[in-house]
């Protein structure tokens, strides 16, 4: 089956104002990781393409958000399912980087880690620069309203795109998850 591309925080976790620095912070919202497992499950590829700046303004180290995607796996295993990979960028705004989401730098390395176009694929995220993203790649949009969701469907309404016309808006992951299962 085909891959699903997930951001991180916000998507599946909480998201502070700031970054989640600390394995300890990194707490999964109501329904996510189950949604994930039953994704899963019915044979979908779960990569998971995330922004992390906290890297380069030393936040957080290398270490700590290895432990957070350990946490992350472990949850999604104990509960019956597998993050297929996890992208993300550890630059700034300022690096200029072609890795740093609205960029497709993330998708162009799952795709050559999997071998597979993700064209068409779904794209889950909370904000504009996840959303441009997938449109830029050629997958299909998907806004949760987790996370800075519903400030990132305010500001859609409010100053429509045309591009972004096409986004499909669900609660929270686990909305997506029943869509997509039904």
């Amino acid at each position: 089956m085909a891959i699903i591309v997930l951001d991180r925080d916000g998507v599946i976790n909480h998201q502070p104002d700031d970054h989640v620095t600390s394995v300890d912070q990194w707490i999964p919202l109501p329904g996510a990781i189950e949604a994930m497992a039953q994704l899963s499950r019915a044979g979908h590829q779960l990569v998971i393409a995330t922004n992390q700046s906290g890297l380069a303004r030393g936040l957080f180290d290398l270490d700590d958000l290895e432990a957070m995607h350990a946490k992350l796996r472990a949850l999604v295993e104990d509960a019956g399912g597998e993050v297929a990979g996890i992208f993300y960028c550890p630059h700034s705004d300022e690096d200029n980087c072609r890795c740093r989401k609205p960029n497709t730098g993330l998708l162009d390395a799952i795709e050559a880690e999997f071998d597979t176009s993700l064209h068409d694929c779904y794209f889950v995220g909370d904000q504009r620069k996840d959303l441009e993203c997938a449109i830029a790649k050629g997958c299909k949009p998907i806004l949760v309203q987790t996370g800075r969701g519903q400030h990132t469907l305010a500001s859609l309404l409010s100053n429509p795109e045309p591009q972004l016309a096409a986004t499909a808006v669900f609660a929270d992951l686990a909305h997506f998850a029943d869509f997509v299962l039904q």
